[in-house]
């Protein structure tokens, strides 16, 4: 490997780790103002995003924990799917990439991007739903604005975690031939 793609290959894991500590620290925040919106809901105007529901949970405490799980969890999914990334770099030969582990590690990898997109999917619909009832803000729409564009780069990571394990037999039954 030369020297140039070895320094881009850093490069990203950087980048990656960069991005996973913002995502931390981002479903920590909504995590904090869950609590906060449920014990202490005058405070919440001070916090991370200002993500105010106040007025959903007095209407209807079901629409409020349905909207606020999704946002959770799917900031959650966002924060696993880069450490998997992390993780599959830092132990990643590239010199010899089909391994078992790195098929296993891009399996992985496509279902949290497909799982953020379905899910994002899912309330994104439920939230334009819910807004005929008048219980949702708009400022929600930035938690899953992008929801086809993970469900796409799941598809597509997928089939490289398929192309990688089909990588990974015809290695492996080279080895046992040799």
């Amino acid at each position: 490997m030369s020297k140039t793609n070895n320094f881009v290959f850093w490069g990203l894991y950087v980048i990656a780790w960069i991005i996973f500590v913002g995502l931390s620290i981002e479903a920590g925040g909504l995590i904090v103002n869950f609590f906060f919106s449920l014990y202490n809901p005058e405070f919440v105007q001070n916090l991370y995003q200002k993500l105010d529901l106040i007025q959903m949970y007095k209407e209807s405490k079901l629409a409020f924990f349905g909207v606020y799980s999704f946002i959770l969890i799917i900031s959650i999914l966002k924060a696993c799917l880069f450490y998997a990334v992390i993780s599959l770099m830092h132990k990643m030969d590239l010199s010899k990439p089909f391994h078992t582990f790195v098929a296993k590690k891009i399996t992985q990898v496509s279902y949290f991007t497909l799982s953020i997109g379905f899910l994002s999917y899912i309330a994104k619909e439920l939230v334009t739903d819910l807004k005929h009832y008048g219980f949702v803000p708009d400022n929600l729409n930035q938690f899953w604005a992008d929801s086809q564009a993970f469900i796409l780069m799941g598809a597509v990571i997928y089939i490289i975690a398929i192309i990688f394990k089909k990588g990974v037999d015809i290695q492996n039954e080279n080895d046992l031939t040799v």
